[in-house]
C-alpha cells in the first residue's frame, strides 16, 4: 500500500510539474502574443513614409496664376531645369539658390496621391509648409500660417482628410528652434528693446548680426526656449502651434534639429501632442547616439543608423563590425523606440543614394537593409526612381515624373521592398537577433510565431563567400526549406536552402543577398509545426 502511495504521489508531482510548465510556457507564450499585437494596433511601429518638398513635387496646374507671389530677387524656374549653387546674396543673408522656385503647392500634390499610395507608403511627411521667405522654408515667419506659395490652412485641412479617407497618415515638419530673420516678430524685438518680443530671442554684440543664430545663420535667429512664453505659444498652451495643427487633422510631427532642443523641451513638446492626440507621432532629428533620447521623443530620424548602412553597403565596414553595431544600438535604444524611428537612406539635406552608392549592387545591399531592420523606412521622393543629386542644392531637384511609368526597374525593386515590408509581419513589429556568422552579416527578425520569422543574409564583400551560418531560433524545425522572399536584380535564382539542425549552408555571390521565411506548410498535408507555431 504504502508503494502505491509513493507511486501515485510521484505520478502526481510529475503530472503537476508538466503542467507548470504547460501553463508556464502558455502565459509565456500568450505574453508574447500580447506584446506583438499590442505593436501591430500602433500605426506608429514600421510604418513606411514617403517624404516630399512640396515646390519641388508637382508642377502646379496654374503657375501663371501665382508668379506675382515669387516677385525678385526670387526666381521661377521650370520643372526641367536643376538646382544649381547660386551667391551669397548679403541684403537678403540667404544664398540665391535658396529663393529658387519651382512652383509646386498643395493641390498639385493632392493631385498625385495615387503615387504614393500606389508606391505603397502609409505616411506622408512633408518638408515645412509654414509661412517663410526660402524654398526650403527652415526660416519661419509665421507657424500658424501656410506659405500662399503652397496654398492655404484650408488646403491642409483637405490633404489630412483624404490621407485618411484613403488610409494613410500626414506629419509635418515642425521648426521650433529658429524662425527666420524677416518674422514680424523678429523683427520688432531687434528694433525695440523693450518688445514684448525681445526675450524670444537672444540678443547681443557677439552673434554675428547681433542676433543668435542656429550655426551662426544670420537668417534663421534662434528661439529662445528657456523663455516659458515661447514655449506655451510652440507646444504649451491649447491654442499652440503644435496642438493646432493637430486639431486640424495631422497626426504627427518630425523635429527639426531635434538635438539643439534638447531632453527637456522635447518631452514637453511630446507630452503635449499625445495630450491633444493620443497616438500621434514625433520623431525628432537626432543626429547623436539614440540611447538617451528616449521617452524625450517616440522616435528619431536615423543619422547613425544610415551611415552604417551606407558605408556597410559599400565594404567601408566589415560585415562583423557592422552587425555588432547594429545589435548594441539595439539593445541601448529599445527595440520598441527603433520600431518608431524612420530609417533613411537620403533626403533633402543629404546626396540622394544613387549619387552616394553609384553601384547598384551596393545601393541594392543599403536598400535591403533599410527595409528589414528595425524601424519604419522613410522614402525621399524620386528615390524610388534612382533620382541622382549631390550635395546642396542638388538633392532637391523637381520630381522626375517622366521616369513614372510600368517596367521601370528601379521603380518594381522599391515597390518590390516596400510589399516585402508590409507583409512580412515581423519586419513590421518583430524583434532583431542576430545569427551567428563570420563574414555574412546574418540577422533574424522574429515574432511569437515561427511561421513570421525572416532570416537576412548578405556578402558585402567583392568576393562570393560560402559560409556555415547558425539560426539560434528554437521554433524553427530541423528539415524546414527556406523560401526566398525578394528577387535579387541581375542574379540568377539562388540554390534552394534547408535548416539542418540550426545550420543554414549559404553561398552568396560578390554583394549578393537573401531573404528568407521558413515554409511551415509544405505542400502533402504533413508539417512539423503543428504543435510549435
Amino acid at each position: 500500500m504504502k508503494h502505491l502511495l509513493l507511486a501515485a504521489a510521484a505520478a502526481w508531482t510529475l503530472a503537476a510539474q508538466a503542467q507548470s510548465t504547460m501553463s508556464y510556457a502558455n502565459r509565456y507564450d500568450q505574453a508574447a502574443a500580447g506584446t506583438y499585437e499590442a505593436r501591430e494596433r500602433d500605426w506608429r511601429n514600421g510604418a513606411i513614409s514617403y517624404q516630399v518638398l512640396v515646390d519641388r513635387f508637382a508642377p502646379s496646374a496654374d503657375l501663371q496664376a501665382k508668379k506675382a507671389l515669387y516677385p525678385p530677387p526670387k526666381r521661377l524656374r521650370g520643372w526641367d531645369e536643376l538646382p544649381t549653387a547660386g551667391p551669397y546674396l548679403e541684403k537678403e543673408k540667404v544664398a540665391a539658390h535658396e529663393i529658387d522656385f519651382w512652383g509646386g503647392d498643395l493641390q498639385s500634390l493632392a493631385g498625385r496621391l495615387d503615387h504614393v499610395q500606389q508606391l505603397g507608403a502609409e505616411v506622408l511627411y512633408l518638408n515645412p509648409i509654414d509661412l517663410a521667405y526660402t524654398n526650403h522654408k527652415y526660416d519661419t515667419l509665421d507657424y500658424k500660417q501656410v506659405s500662399p506659395e503652397y496654398g492655404t490652412r484650408d488646403d491642409v485641412k483637405k490633404l489630412a482628410a483624404e490621407l485618411h479617407r484613403r488610409g494613410m497618415k500626414l506629419v509635418l515638419d515642425g521648426v521650433f528652434n529658429h524662425m527666420g530673420r524677416n518674422a514680424p516678430i523678429f523683427q520688432q524685438a531687434q528694433a525695440d528693446p523693450k518688445s514684448p518680443y525681445r526675450d524670444w530671442f537672444v540678443f547681443g554684440p557677439q552673434y554675428a548680426g547681433g542676433a543668435r543664430g542656429w550655426w551662426n545663420v544670420q537668417n534663421l535667429p534662434e528661439l529662445n526656449l528657456e523663455n516659458p512664453q515661447v514655449r506655451a505659444y510652440l507646444w504649451g498652451d491649447p491654442d499652440s502651434v503644435v496642438r493646432g495643427w493637430l486639431r486640424d487633422g495631422i497626426d504627427g510631427w518630425r523635429l527639426d534639429v531635434a538635438f539643439d532642443i534638447g531632453f527637456r523641451y522635447l518631452q514637453e513638446l511630446t507630452d503635449a501632442a499625445h495630450a491633444e492626440k493620443p497616438g500621434s507621432l514625433v520623431v525628432g532629428e537626432i543626429a547623436n547616439y539614440p540611447r538617451e533620447w528616449y521617452p524625450s521623443v517616440d522616435g528619431i530620424l536615423h543619422f547613425t543608423l544610415r551611415q552604417i548602412m551606407l558605408r556597410t553597403a559599400a565594404g567601408e565596414i566589415d560585415a562583423p563590425t557592422a552587425a555588432r553595431m547594429v545589435q548594441r544600438m539595439v539593445a541601448d535604444a529599445g527595440i520598441e523606440n527603433m520600431l518608431k524611428s524612420w530609417i533613411y537612406l537620403d533626403n533633402h539635406d543629404t546626396e540622394r543614394l544613387a549619387t552616394a552608392l553609384p553601384d547598384a549592387r551596393q545601393r541594392h545591399l543599403a536598400q535591403v537593409l533599410q527595409f528589414t531592420l528595425p524601424g519604419a523606412p522613410n522614402l525621399y521622393y524620386g528615390g524610388e526612381l534612382d533620382m541622382a543629386g549631390g550635395g546642396d542644392p542638388a538633392m532637391r531637384a523637381p520630381m522626375r515624373w517622366d521616369l513614372v511609368r510600368e517596367g521601370y526597374a528601379p521603380l518594381a525593386w522599391t515597390k518590390q521592398l516596400v510589399r516585402l515590408h508590409r507583409e512580412q509581419r515581423a519586419l513590421r513589429i518583430g524583434d532583431f537577433r542576430l545569427c551567428e556568422a563570420t563574414r555574412l552579416l546574418a540577422f533574424e527578425r522574429h515574432t511569437d510565431r515561427a511561421a513570421d520569422t525572416v532570416i537576412v543574409l548578405m556578402n558585402t564583400s567583392a568576393a562570393p563567400v560560402t559560409e556555415t551560418v547558425l539560426l539560434t531560433n528554437s521554433k524553427l524545425m530541423d528539415g524546414t526549406r527556406m523560401v526566398d522572399l525578394l528577387d535579387n536584380p541581375g542574379s540568377p535564382a539562388p540554390e534552394p536552402l534547408r535548416i539542418a539542425s540550426s545550420l543554414l549552408r549559404v553561398t552568396l555571390p560578390a554583394h549578393g543577398f537573401r531573404v528568407l521565411r521558413p515554409d511551415v506548410a509544405p505542400p502533402g498535408g504533413y508539417t512539423n509545426y503543428k504543435r510549435v507555431q
